[in-house]
């Protein structure tokens, strides 16, 4: 039974594969070139449906398939249609309503007709959505630097008086709402604590070339031994292998911050409540005020030249590296591009990302695989002026898009980085599903 059940599924396809074929086949003669192609697509995917229809298949991996295949068939144009014979019928009018007789219509007061509706461009929703939900309030910007910046001088304080041997630099608060990247509230500042190494004893190796092969990263090797042995630098408590290594001064400071600093005095001289993420890996301060909620990353950092690298808990063969920021490049490349033509690069940026922070699904997608789809768009397109955000916000869209199709959206200053390389298969299919149902009708994303 079993066989003659899959001889029979056999012959099904063969027939229906037959039947595909001489379609094809003829659709060229018939319907012509541009009409053939739209039909093979179409047929296509039909049959792929039917084959997999075929086999057991849940949800999610029809879901995962479908947006894909939507996709394809949405990036064929369709062909012009010739008219029916049914449109050379003569066309039947309707008849105007009667209107009430003059004794009925006086009988009482007529009632109000509804107001028409606005039927608002992608343009003008976009320049309310940006007043509602991009725009933050100066106050509260104000007031977020204020806290991050008397963070940083109580933080540098406690750093010369608990660790006097290590030479940290002046610790400088950044960010994307230094920069007025940030949307919707100011909810995340960043605080850089520099470390002073000697000139001469350190040297960077990316990451590529080290056993890791992490383009993302880079190594800190400890050079000029001949001259000054190991043990001549306050740094070399955290060499590993020869290397600067970013977990033991991470873990360090986590334990320093989470269990030696007086944080209930620190927050009542500033007059907010501050409390270390003891379980995050990251060295996280939440502070809550009356009037905002904020998150201080502090962030250990070693500058060379245009090379910013951040201590970061990274796995695996990484661990011991360094994690390359490029923030600072792709903010200034922004500014530059705006200035340039007094485009709207980054009100682009700030509204992809309110967009995003607002969305269940979207929300997935951080601050940095958004900057790289606005720095490609920001170097392609030409027209930047306002009238043209619209225009500018769909093409932004539609190559993210066609980023989680691949699975691959490369970094602008380090194409070896794949932006999305930190996320699953199924957060992958799930943002490309949500986004394709969002460029069928943009307005439903803000």
């Amino acid at each position: 039974m079993a066989f003659s059940q899959m001889r029979g599924k056999r012959r099904g396809d063969e027939g229906l594969g037959g039947a595909v074929d001489f379609l094809l086949a003829n659709a060229r003669l018939v319907l012509g070139v541009g009409a053939a192609a739209v039909l093979g697509i179409a047929t296509l995917a039909v049959k792929r449906l039917i084959d997999r229809a075929a086999g057991p298949r849940d949800e999610d991996d029809a879901k995962g398939d479908s947006w894909k295949e939507l996709n394809l068939l949405k990036a064929v144009p369709p062909q012009p249609q010739p008219p029916p014979a049914a449109r050379s019928l003569p066309e039947t009018r309707l008849a105007p309503c009667p209107s009430a007789p003059e004794g009925l219509s006086d009988a009482g007061p007529r009632a109000p007709s509804p107001p028409a509706r606005l039927c608002l461009t992608l343009q003008e929703r976009l320049l309310a959505f940006e007043r509602t939900h991009v725009a933050i309030p100066e106050a509260q910007v104000a007031l977020a630097k204020q806290l991050a910046g008397d963070i940083a001088l109580e933080l540098q304080a406690y750093l010369r008086n608990k660790f006097p041997e290590l030479p940290f630099g002046a610790l400088v608060p950044g960010g994307p709402l230094y920069d007025g990247l940030q949307a919707g509230a100011a909810e995340r500042v960043r605080l850089s604590v520099p470390l002073a190494l000697e000139p001469g004893l350190w040297s960077l190796v990316p990451g590529a070339d080290t056993v890791a092969r992490d383009p993302r990263c880079w190594a800190v090797r400890r050079t000029g031994l001949e001259f000054s042995p190991r043990g001549s630098s306050p740094w070399d408590r955290f060499l590993v292998g020869g290397y600067l290594s970013s977990r033991p001064l991470l873990q360090l400071l986590h334990k320093a911050l989470t269990a030696s600093v007086n944080w209930p005095a620190i927050g009542s001289l500033l007059g907010c409540a501050i409390r270390p993420c003891v379980a995050s890996e990251e060295l996280l301060l939440e502070l809550q005020h009356e009037c905002l909620e904020l998150t201080v990353a502090v962030l250990p950092s070693v500058t060379d030249a245009d090379c910013l690298l951040l201590a970061w808990p990274l796995e695996g063969l990484a661990s011991n590296l360094w994690l390359q920021d490029l923030y600072p490049l792709e903010a200034a490349r922004l500014r530059a591009l705006d200035g340039r033509d007094a485009g709207s690069r980054r009100r682009l940026l700030l509204l992809l990302c309110a967009v995003c922070r607002g969305h269940p699904v979207l929300s997935r997608l951080g601050l940095g695989p958004l900057t790289q789809v606005v720095l490609r768009v920001g170097e392609e397109a030409m027209d930047w002026a306002e009238e043209a955000l619209g225009e500018r916000f769909l093409q932004a869209l539609e190559l993210l898009l066609c980023g989680l199709e691949q699975a691959s959206l490369p970094c602008h200053f380090s194409p070896a980085v794949d932006m999305l390389g930190g996320l699953r298969e199924q957060d992958i299919d799930d943002l490309g599903y949500a986004l394709y149902r969002g460029l069928q009708a943009p307005e439903t994303l803000l």
